[in-house]
């Protein structure tokens, strides 16, 4: 099978020899063989482990932030991730690159909350200048 992983930046994966695949998902971990159904789901933040064909046995890992993981043809799989980092170490990229990509989705949950009640407070503030300034507002002429 073809494995390719890409960011927006990169091509950080790109393989033509791939036996197996390893992914995870909202619903938990998966696996993929060549002749795999076409598939399309969304990547959790995990590492996504693979075998080649040639090399029995031995693992490759890229944790990726995230990102949608597309299988067409039984035979090629595509993740499209905002971020992924390739490594030969299972728990290193588990211990640091894991835990940054979860505190740095922390960290924009707290800005998007942040941002969304400054634009509510902006909204409020329009609708109390219209109302003012509505000829209803001043109740009814005489």
């Amino acid at each position: 099978m073809k494995l390719r992983i890409t960011t927006p930046l990169s091509v950080v994966v790109d393989d033509d020899q791939v036996s197996t695949l390893r992914a995870e998902d909202a619903s938990g971990s998966f696996g993929i063989l060549a002749g795999h159904a076409d598939f399309l789901t969304s990547l959790a933040i995990s590492v996504v482990s693979w075998t080649k064909a040639e090399a029995e046995g031995e693992r490759s890992y890229c944790a990726v932030r995230r990102g949608v993981l597309s299988m067409s043809d039984g035979q090629t799989i595509a993740i499209a991730t905002r971020e992924a980092v390739r490594g030969d170490d299972l728990a290193t990229l588990d211990e640091e690159v894991l835990t940054r990509f979860r505190t740095d989705l922390d960290a924009e949950r707290v800005e998007h909350v942040a941002s969304a009640q400054l634009q509510l407070n902006a909204i409020r503030q329009l609708m109390r200048h219209l109302r003012s300034r509505s000829p209803m507002a001043s109740g009814p002429s005489a």
